[in-house]
């Protein structure tokens, strides 16, 4: 059951609902928003006739539109938006401190907001939001390397991480986690239609978010080496399911440097389409 319910008080009965939806199970006739019984299971759980009446009379899937955040008045500038996407850096240098729990769960429930393939939602996040337990991680990530080293196991290809382990070893320098107290780590079933790019689109507005929040983050593809490459027991330790892709991961904290400007990429390589002949096949 979808729960589609219309307050007849709210409704005026405009249609917005119906010609919105992608699937086009809302049926007018009869003046007012109906899906079929037999129609349900079409749904993509969208909620586009929830976002989309002006009145507030949808509801769906148990969701209703008081809940919602109201957007008229709401959205940032197209220039704050083109700040804060050319002001998104890599941070490498964090503080120690934890977040506070209940900033990280804001970051992850407005990042699961991010477009699926088929709207599947099916992105899970795997987060260590504890700077202790992020320690011991870490500490089974360079054991693990260590021991690849002694073995001589390491692959050619990743060879270099010899030097990280020298640096860990050495001079307490730890270029896998950066210092970050945090890691998020999103993965999905393989089996869903996009699993990848789905992974990646949530941790971008991850990272956005984070940003505006005044906090840092790094996308970490040395980590997300040493888990699926070099020392997979770690990807036990996170407990990603086994049916589920890998997607990649994010480090991410209070940072310990502040950028005050954007830097200053491009040209864009852009190429325009030319409408001509087709070419013969």
């Amino acid at each position: 059951m979808i729960q589609f319910e219309v307050n007849r008080e709210k409704c005026t009965q405009c249609g917005f609902c119906a010609e919105d939806c992608p699937v086009h199970i809302i049926d007018m006739r009869g003046g007012w928003p109906h899906i079929a019984a037999e129609r349900e299971a079409l749904c993509y759980r969208c909620q586009h006739c929830l976002a989309i009446c002006p009145t507030g009379a949808i509801s769906i899937l148990g969701r209703q539109p008081e809940d919602s955040l109201e957007l008229t008045g709401r959205l940032p500038s197209a220039e704050q938006l083109e700040t804060l996407i050319k002001g998104r850096r890599s941070v490498r240098r964090y503080q120690p401190q934890n977040l506070e729990p209940e900033v990280i769960r804001e970051l992850l429930e407005v990042a699961w907001h991010a477009p699926t393939g088929v709207n599947a939602r099916q992105v899970r996040f795997t987060v260590i939001d504890d700077g202790e337990a992020l320690a011991r991680f870490r500490d089974e990530a360079y054991e693990g390397l260590a021991r690849l080293v002694m073995e001589q196991k390491l692959p050619a290809d990743k060879a270099f991480f010899a030097d990280f382990l020298r640096s860990w070893r050495e001079k307490g320098v730890d270029v896998l986690f950066r210092g970050a107290p945090h890691l998020v780590v999103a993965s999905a079933p393989r089996g869903a239609a996009s699993p990848l790019p789905d992974c990646l689109i949530a941790l971008s507005y991850f990272e956005l978010y984070a940003r505006s929040k005044g906090l840092g983050t790094v996308w970490n593809g040395l980590v997300k080496w040493t888990i699926e490459d070099l020392v997979p027991r770690l990807r036990r330790r996170l407990q990603v399911p086994e049916e589920h892709l890998f997607g990649y991961c994010m480090s991410f904290g209070r940072p310990a440097v502040e950028y005050p400007r954007t830097v200053q990429h491009g040209p864009a390589d852009i190429v325009r389409f030319d409408p001509g002949p087709a070419p013969v096949a």
